[in-house]
């Protein structure tokens, strides 16, 4: 069950860099007790912000948000060269933390992130959420390839209701951004890997899949099919929501989230 807090009663965010395999993570940390690791998507840290600030004061939670090396002006090391690197970077990362019991949450490019740290079977992670993630492949259901698209055209394709899209940053340039460049080096071309639905079947984890109705860029069915990989999966489809539920419906996510009873 939900239990309020004070808004301002949480701790200080707390801003530092760790260096893990060779990469140097941004990480905000808001503590409290109970751990969750959230992982942002290609739209960037910022994407996670506002729901890492309300999954913190209403759980009692302590949030790890990380940046994705690359990501907002960070360094991608040669050494992170795939999702699968990037997994092992935040398992040493809760190592160096010494954080124990805790539920992975990633959304899009980081719910791919997630079922990664899944698979390496640390004894420090006790669950995870997907949130309409990717990195599957599904007959009869792929992913929309949105390269370049007009910010419009992604709005429609993410949002239940284009008008909630935030106003996206001016990248200063032409060309792909530098977030843009470190979601394809470290997903690749498809943004998949097709070996992934059959590793994903000696899962012994239990995985929370929720999936926004007016998905545009890998519809509820891909979502279904990513439950169907999983052998302890719970599937959650949330109404009039999109690709980023974090974003356009906060509350109902973290009601789903909280509705498995942890």
């Amino acid at each position: 069950m939900t239990t309020n807090v004070p808004a301002g009663s949480l701790r200080p965010t707390r801003s530092s860099t760790i260096t893990v395999n060779g990469a140097g993570i941004a990480l905000a940390d808001r503590d409290r007790t109970r751990p969750f690791l959230l992982l942002h998507g290609g739209g960037g840290v910022a994407t996670m912000t506002g729901f890492a600030d309300l999954l913190a004061e209403r759980t009692h939670s302590r949030v790890l948000l990380p940046t994705h090396p690359g990501f907002g002006g960070t360094v991608r090391p040669a050494s992170l060269a795939n999702t699968k690197d990037l997994a092992a970077a935040y398992v040493g990362l809760l190592e160096e933390l010494d954080v124990s019991d805790v539920t992975i949450i990633g959304n899009s490019f980081g719910g791919w992130i997630a079922a990664e740290i899944a698979l390496l079977n640390s004894p420090r992670v006790s669950g995870a959420v997907i949130v309409d993630g990717i990195g599957i492949e599904v007959q009869g259901h792929p992913m929309t390839n949105v390269t370049g698209l007009a910010p419009a055209e992604l709005a429609k394709l993410s949002f239940h209701d284009p008008a909630k899209a935030p106003r996206p940053p001016a990248t200063g340039g032409t060309g792909p951004s530098p977030d843009v460049q470190a979601l394809a080096a470290y997903a690749g071309p498809t943004m998949s890997d097709p070996t992934l639905s059959e590793r994903l079947a000696g899962l012994d984890l239990p995985v929370h899949v929720i999936w926004g109705e007016s998905d545009g860029i890998v519809d509820p069915g891909y979502g279904r099919a990513y439950a169907a990989a999983l052998p302890h999966s719970t599937f959650t489809l949330l109404p009039r929501s999109g690709h980023l539920p974090q974003v356009e419906t906060p509350e109902e996510l973290l009601g789903a989230i909280d509705d498995l009873g942890r």
